[in-house]
């Protein structure tokens, strides 16, 4: 059992800066990988980035790819999404996820959800 909170959603100018954060807790935690994905509305959920506890693997959506940045505090069991320069097209509700092993690309393959965070880009 894994339960995820996620922080940091904001309004933002374009071409402004905001750090998400994904706070997990739970048992074994390392044996799950780690997902950031986000929805707009109307749209389908899409991955943004993923990353292990371990550092062993990091990815990235092309539209994020140099933008953002995932990592991660083990002490603090959190997992951040740095994201800069950030586009109108950014706007969405960006949840973080947990999957147990390797982590994925496709959202319906995650177990645990946290509730959101909404981020505003501002043209």
């Amino acid at each position: 059992q894994v339960q995820l909170v996620e922080s940091g959603g904001a309004l933002v100018q374009a071409g402004g800066s905001l750090r998400l954060s994904c706070a997990a807790s739970g048992r074994t935690l390392s044996r799950y990988g780690m997902g950031w994905f986000r929805q707009a509305p109307g749209k389908e959920r899409e991955f943004v980035a993923a990353n292990t506890w371990s550092g062993d693997y990091t990815a990235y959506a092309d539209s994020v790819k140099g933008r953002f940045t995932i990592s991660r505090d083990n002490a603090k069991s959190t997992v951040y999404l740095q994201m800069s320069s950030l586009k109108p097209e950014d706007t969405a509700v960006y949840s973080c996820a947990a999957v147990f092993g390797r982590p994925v690309s496709t959202p319906r393959l995650y177990s645990y959800w946290g509730q959101g965070t909404q981020v505003t880009v501002s043209s």
